[in-house]
């Protein structure tokens, strides 16, 4: 099975990145975390990046507030599919680093997800991997199930409650 890279841009993005690593853990999927910046320690970026296909990754969840270039950082050096989460802070409490995570050029995606958000970075990543990996496919298609469950449930619940 393929693993995912999770790369926070320092400590600070922590709370945000647990989110994901707890979303990976229910799939059954392993994941390695690591702090690396584009800014502060470009050339540790660069190889974790450059390195992670040979490694065993199958796709890349960067985390970064303010300029948030980390993602596009590592998705210029690796084809694998980076997921970018843009953390809330700063002056422009997470926009800014929204735009700097979506606005790449052209032949250099990341697939970018909402203002903090871990979780769906994990769960992205899980469909990346499911494409190929039957097992990781199987616990997509369940959790998805238990989602829909729930809702008719609560849906149930509310119908019988507001019944005239």
């Amino acid at each position: 099975m393929k693993k995912v890279m999770i790369v926070m841009g320092s400590a600070g993005d922590e709370a945000v990145a647990a989110k994901a690593a707890e979303v990976l853990s229910a799939y059954g999927i392993p994941y390695e975390v690591h702090v690396a910046s584009a800014h502060r320690t470009p050339d540790r970026a660069a190889l974790l990046a450059s390195g992670a296909r040979e490694a065993g990754f199958g796709a890349i969840i960067c985390f970064a507030g303010m300029a948030a270039h980390l993602a596009g950082a590592f998705a210029a050096r690796t084809v694998l599919p980076v997921i970018g989460v843009p953390v809330k802070g700063g002056v422009l409490d997470g926009s800014d680093a929204l735009l700097a995570t979506v606005q790449m050029p052209s032949g250099i995606p990341v697939a970018t997800v909402a203002v903090n958000g871990g979780a769906n970075a994990a769960h992205l990543a899980a469909q990346i991997l499911g494409v190929y990996d039957g097992e990781v496919y199987e616990k997509l298609l369940e959790v998805r199930q238990k989602a829909a469950d729930k809702v008719l449930a609560d849906s149930e619940r509310l119908e019988e409650k507001y019944r005239g």
